[in-house]
């Protein structure tokens, strides 16, 4: 009998250990999806939480420094209007290899920790340019 008392104890510590191992990982993993219209409301219940935040770079928010460490940049994110309807923006802030298609006026997937007023961005990611939206009336007939 002791033998199967050290085995199913063995047993239980191992369950134990990755359950935990598991929550552990998607709580570290898991962060909540947002566009700029949702997340600004929403901003300061988020403070110090991951988050993903899409949203248009604001046209002359951009400032890059590039060091050995990666490229430094500032900017802020805003809504998928643009420079037409200017709106609420929020200021971001990144360190790292800047993806190819960066560029203010564009829309971007900024992953990371809304931190005293900032997004402090981990990752950047870019979407493709509007090459794939549908045909003006225009061009459409020809």
């Amino acid at each position: 009998m002791n033998r199967y008392y050290k085995f199913g104890v063995g047993a239980c510590l191992l369950v134990a250990a990755i359950g935990y191992l598991m929550y552990a990982g998607l709580q570290q993993s898991s962060t909540y999806y947002f566009t700029i219209d949702e997340f600004l409301p929403r901003r300061h219940e988020l403070v110090g939480q991951g988050v993903r935040v899409a949203g248009r770079v604001a046209p002359g928010s951009l400032s890059k420094q590039t060091s050995a460490a990666g490229t430094a940049m500032t900017f802020a994110i805003g809504d998928f209007k643009g420079a037409d309807t200017p709106g609420e923006t929020v200021p971001v802030a990144f360190t790292g290899i800047v993806p190819d298609m960066f560029a203010e006026g564009r829309d971007v997937i900024i992953e990371g920790r809304y931190v005293d007023g900032t997004l402090r961005a981990q990752q950047i990611m870019t979407s493709c340019p509007s090459k794939y939206e549908a045909q003006s009336d225009q061009r459409a007939s020809k």
